[in-house]
């Protein structure tokens, strides 16, 4: 039976009860970015190394298995900072330990192993986000991942994005403008991700405390045609865009792994073009992103 979700219904995915895991705790990154978690306030129950049991980092124990950690603590999350070639195990071992909310930060697990786990939790109680992402934060409340927390403030906008960096770059122009997040979910550039732009969409119009979203894409794949099908069919809210890769050339890949056109209608005008038919205030610009939502705010976009 599936267990009840302690979250409160009017946030996304994390709030401030939430209870983290950390795989990889003990190795450089696990360590310094469980640091920067607890100190942005996010509860941080329990770290994960397997031969590590009894250890504390940063007064966190740290377990050999995910399944005890979860037994002993009621963690209801886990963050994975493990390498690339134990990443998809770790995936593994948090789904059979019950976890809701996997977030997996690791890049470089490759895409056949990822498809196999994505059919292996479809049916399952789980939420997967990334691979290769920065993860997940609902300001003032919890950070679960790599993103610098003091460019966040609380507010009504939920931001979904393919990349780290743009979603920094959007995030610091809305909270220079006044203009505060929700939740802020990175689904990571991979071709294939546990969470998808479709899913953030449709968690966000169902949360009362987002009024706009802002998605972040890029080159490759469809994801951001999916999303526009999915925001012409039912999603009410304003959705204001930024898709990064105009001057991209085919066949080049350019950063992530999914970042690389395949096809004709992976190019970033091409996305644009089918985004702004249904109606999504597209911003010309990163540089433009914050006063494209602040337009929109105001009552001058969709």
């Amino acid at each position: 039976m599936k267990r009840q979700r302690r979250r409160s219904p009017v946030s996304i995915l994390v709030n401030r009860n939430t209870k983290v895991i950390v795989q990889g705790i003990t190795g450089t990154h696990g360590s310094f970015h469980t640091q920067q978690m607890i100190e942005y306030g996010t509860k941080i129950v329990a770290g994960v190394t397997p031969g590590k049991k009894g250890q504390k980092i940063h007064g966190v124990p740290v377990f050999d298995k995910v399944s005890d950690a979860v037994r002993e603590t009621g963690a209801d999350a886990s963050v994975i900072y493990v390498p690339a070639r134990f990443a998809a195990d770790a995936i593994r071992e948090a789904v059979s330990a019950k976890v809701e909310l996997v977030i997996c930060i690791t890049e470089g697990i490759p895409a056949l192993e990822m498809a196999r786990i994505k059919e292996e939790i479809r049916s399952q109680p789980v939420r997967l986000i990334g691979p290769n992402c920065p993860g997940i934060i609902t300001p003032d409340e919890c950070k679960v991942g790599i993103m610098p927390g003091y460019i966040h403030k609380r507010g009504s906008v939920g931001v979904v994005s393919r990349s780290g960096t743009l979603t920094y770059e959007a995030v610091w122009q809305m909270t220079t403008r006044g203009i505060g997040q929700s939740t802020c979910i990175g689904i990571g550039g991979d071709a294939i991700v546990g969470t998808t732009f479709v899913d953030a969409l449709d968690l966000f119009e169902k949360d009362p405390e987002t009024e706009i979203i802002v998605l972040i894409g890029e080159i490759g794949g469809v994801a951001e045609d999916e999303a526009a099908q999915i925001i012409q069919k039912r999603i009410r809210k304003p959705v204001v865009a930024f898709v990064a890769g105009r001057t991209a050339p085919p066949g080049k890949r350019m950063g992530h792994a999914g970042a690389i056109i395949g096809g004709a209608s992976e190019r970033a005008q091409d996305k644009i073009e089918r985004l702004r038919k249904v109606g999504v205030q597209v911003a010309d610009s990163p540089a433009d992103i914050g006063e494209t939502v602040e337009k929109v705010l105001r009552g001058e976009g969709k």
